[in-house]
């Protein structure tokens, strides 16, 4: 029964991640939390969890999205290569963070940046892309992968809502800044996700059928369904109304963030 429950949210975050154009994770992480909290796992250990298992499935949808990128030619490697290096120790290094959060903290950490995204995605703000700017060096663009690291293993997303818009404002195409950030999401997914199980191991997770703060059956659930539907949600993403679809998106994400927020206030007061 409960690999069934997996396998539904996999198709739930599959098919809102190709409808909606973004990862699966902030969809991923909050019904993993409810899922946890129903099951009566540890309560300080539920959010690390849902976020270590969303970067682990992400290892497997990027890997689907970045191949299509790179068929179409759109993926830049070498901007690739000069953030990898900072997304890598930035990923792990962010879940080391995040272990150190105690689960209220996390929650509310990521309420509002699930927020946060809602409002850009409702004023639909992408960031005006102006050519005669330029990247910036290879060290800075180190740096910047860091940033992005340890904020995406934090939040349990690929970076996605992160890496494009600073590939925007350097003046890249939106086209390959998304295609770029897609194949960004495969390094960070992985060291998140092995910075989640190595932090999890430490703190001797007591729940069933989990790999440090990674459950193996929810990681093998979701990934297989969300691979299968990620492409039937693309499909109708063209059917229906972007900006339509944005702001329910949003709407979505402003519920979640405040749901998160409220959780982790509530423990405080």
């Amino acid at each position: 029964m409960e690999l069934i429950i997996y396998l539904l949210i996999g198709a739930i975050a599959g098919f809102a991640a190709g409808l909606f154009g973004v990862g699966g994770g902030l969809i991923i992480v909050p019904i993993l939390y409810i899922v946890f909290t129903q099951l009566n796992y540890d309560p300080s250990v539920i959010m690390h969890m849902a976020v270590g298992t969303s970067l682990a499935t992400i290892i497997v949808t990027s890997i689907s999205s970045v191949t299509a990128h790179h068929k179409k030619g759109a993926v830049m490697w070498n901007v690739f290569r000069n953030l990898a290096p900072g997304l890598i120790l930035g990923a792990f290094f962010g879940a080391g963070i995040a272990d150190l959060m105690s689960g209220q903290g996390l929650q509310l950490v990521i309420g509002f940046f699930a927020v946060w995204v809602a409002y850009r995605m409702f004023r639909g703000s992408n960031t005006p892309v102006d050519p005669s700017r330029q990247l910036p060096s290879t060290g800075a663009q180190m740096l910047a992968g860091g940033g992005i690291g340890i904020a995406s293993a934090i939040f349990g997303i690929g970076g996605g809502s992160l890496t494009v818009p600073f590939l925007n404002r350097c003046g890249v195409v939106m086209q390959k800044a998304v295609a770029t950030s897609a194949a960004c999401g495969l390094p960070i997914a992985i060291a998140g996700a092995l910075g989640f199980v190595w932090f999890g191991q430490q703190s001797e997770v007591s729940v069933p059928n989990t790999w440090g703060y990674v459950h193996l059956y929810a990681f093998i659930g979701i990934s297989v369904m969300s691979f299968m539907t990620a492409k039937l949600g693309a499909k109708v993403a063209h059917i229906l109304s972007p900006a339509m679809l944005k702001k329910c998106f949003s709407g979505l994400l402003t519920t979640v963030g405040l749901y998160f927020i409220y959780q982790g206030f509530s423990a405080y007061f």
